[in-house]
């Protein structure tokens, strides 16, 4: 099975962290060259010192952008740089977002806004862009991050729910648009997986339980009995941005250990 990515240009958005950081670290050993983009600064350094540190095969490289995704003019400016310096973008990972939850009466235009910048229209500006170079060489990956509840949206689950849903459906515009030119489009929707968003999650249940325990027994609630694994994410970006997934486009798959109530 052929999961080489040599030669390929891989972008990954939220990638300084969490999942994002474990894709771009399956991409770049895969021999892709991989430019990571986040807001913060440090972290982002800090996973780009760690990726260049691994084994990889000979051609593989790894760079960094600050970048804030909700911001037009600097993802057009990020976009040219990361050309400039690799090339025409083969991949395209839109990862970057965070849980966001209320009631519904409590949520204002303002956070229905600042979710759907991040997150709904941060892949369209994204994927605009690298869509022309995707089809003028009849290959291209678009792998979107999404959350199960776009498929089984719960109470107190707005705005998330709603830009996720959404996100699902642009997934599957794309890919019927793409197909044609050899443009794979999925989206991988995540359950329970150990993240940053876990640890936020711990310290917002008060701390009485270790991290550890916190994981132990929300993980003890799924199915499978356990909350997964960022690398096990990575592992199903990697078989889709590859040629191995070369027969797949327009699914939306669960990565949540059956946590879903849908397939």
């Amino acid at each position: 099975m052929n999961v080489s990515l040599n030669g390929r240009t891989a972008v990954v958005t939220g990638g300084s962290l969490g999942i994002g950081r474990a894709i771009a670290a399956a991409f770049y050993q895969a021999g892709a060259k991989v430019a990571l983009l986040a807001r913060r600064p440090e972290p982002l350094a800090e996973a780009r010192a760690t990726l260049a540190a691994l084994a990889a095969p000979a051609g593989a490289q790894v760079a960094a952008w600050t970048c804030d995704v909700t911001r037009p003019d600097e993802i057009i400016a990020t976009h040219a740089d990361i050309v400039a310096t690799f090339g025409p973008v083969d991949i395209l990972v839109n990862n970057a977002g965070q849980s966001a939850g209320g009631a519904f009466e409590t949520i204002t235009d303002e956070a229905w806004q600042a979710d759907l910048d991040l997150k709904l229209f941060a892949a369209i500006r994204l994927t605009r862009l690298v869509w022309p170079g995707m089809q003028a060489q009849a290959w291209g990956r678009v792998i979107n991050l999404l959350n199960v509840y776009a498929k089984t949206p719960d109470a107190r689950t707005a705005p998330t729910s709603v830009s996720r849903a959404a996100g699902m459906a642009l997934t599957k515009v794309l890919a019927n648009e793409g197909a044609p030119r050899n443009i794979l489009v999925n989206a991988l929707l995540i359950g329970l997986i150990k993240s940053d968003q876990i640890r936020r999650q711990h310290a917002a249940s008060g701390g009485e339980r270790s991290l550890d325990d916190f994981i132990a027994a929300t993980g003890a609630r799924l199915p499978m009995g356990r909350m997964g694994e960022a690398e096990e994410v990575a592992n199903l970006a990697l078989f889709l941005a590859s040629e191995a997934g070369s027969y797949v486009t327009g699914c939306a798959i669960n990565m949540d250990g059956g946590l879903s109530r849908v397939v």
